[in-house]
């Protein structure tokens, strides 16, 4: 039973690691700019096609431990770039309208960049070989795996890297400050399209480096895996409280912990009538019931009348 509980808590820990680094683009954006960013979840689906790319030209053999940095810097990079020009292109044109407009523009260059991944690559599954050693930890009567541990800590230390840079450096502070008042920000000398341009450049970063990790831990991509991850993601980003980088962190550890604990005991609570299958319906019960009882989220702010006074752009 230990073991079993043990297998259960690491599989949690690194699919809510993942869900987390992918929250952290939504709730970036979003922190910013009050945007719905629709279009984060093929960030996340092309990460790991850019790393396949990146592996097939520059390491045909083997990557190695210094080779799998290289491929997770380059995707990175590479999915931070294209995040950046869809924010000049789709987003910044749209600035000053209504939330409506941006939300639907994401979701076209969502549907857009679906299509041309399947005209390039095809709509079929692809084989993804981990960047990670694959090797079976045995303890306490549970098997763990490299790359799970792979997995949580590199998720764990972007987070961290992510948190510090927010809170500490010149650059976070600026981002900080636009997120509270963009214009008020501005009298101060804040170049507001440098922040905007840094947060779409590091939130698809993230979002990228997920989607290596994800292809590595189940040995698949998709053009479509954007899809369902991306609100899953998204749901995690609400439960913890969409504009908060901790709450991000957390809400995508609560998330992972909910659908896999969750998968596992279905089968059990109605006696093989709901399998495995039905994963999905955690997720999205606990988004409606964040929604119904605490839309704020966990560590969400509460928005009363006299706060959006406050930070109303005059």
């Amino acid at each position: 039973m230990t073991g079993l509980i043990l297998q259960q808590a690491v599989n949690a820990l690194t699919i809510g690691a993942i869900y987390a680094l992918i929250a952290l683009g939504y709730t970036m954006v979003y922190g910013v700019l009050r945007l719905i960013n629709f279009a984060h979840g093929e960030m996340f689906m092309l990460g790991a096609y850019a790393a396949l790319v990146i592996v097939i030209f520059a390491f045909p053999s083997g990557a190695g431990l210094f080779g799998a940095l290289i491929i997770f810097l380059a995707a990175f990079v590479a999915v931070g770039l294209v995040g950046v020009a869809i924010e000049r292109a789709a987003y910044k044109p749209l600035r000053k309208t209504s939330r409506l407009s941006p939300m639907l523009s994401s979701l076209g260059i969502s549907l857009a960049i679906q299509a041309a991944v399947q005209l390039v690559a095809g709509p079929q599954p692809i084989g993804f070989a981990s960047l990670f050693p694959v090797k079976a930890i045995e303890i306490a009567g549970a098997n763990i795996t490299t790359v799970q541990i792979g997995i949580i800590i590199c998720a764990l230390l972007l987070m961290f890297a992510l948190n510090r840079f927010v809170a500490s450096t010149r650059l976070g502070i600026n981002v900080r400050a636009v997120s509270e008042n963009m214009r008020t920000a501005q009298l101060m000398g804040i170049d507001i399209d440098r922040a905007v341009s840094l947060i779409f450049f590091i939130g698809p970063g993230l979002g990228a480096v997920a989607g290596i990790l994800y292809a590595s831990y189940y040995g698949v991509m998709t053009p479509s895996m954007g899809v369902i991850v991306g609100l899953k993601a998204f749901t995690a980003a609400i439960l913890g409280g969409i504009g908060s980088i901790p709450g991000a962190m957390i809400g995508g550890f609560i998330l992972g912990i909910l659908e896999v604990f969750g998968t596992a005991m279905l089968p059990i609570l109605t006696d093989g009538y709901l399998g495995t299958e039905y994963r999905d319906i955690f997720a999205f019960a606990a988004l409606i019931l964040v929604l119904l009882f605490k839309p704020s989220g966990l560590l969400g702010e509460r928005i009363s009348e006299e706060t959006m006074v406050y930070k109303r752009d005059f």
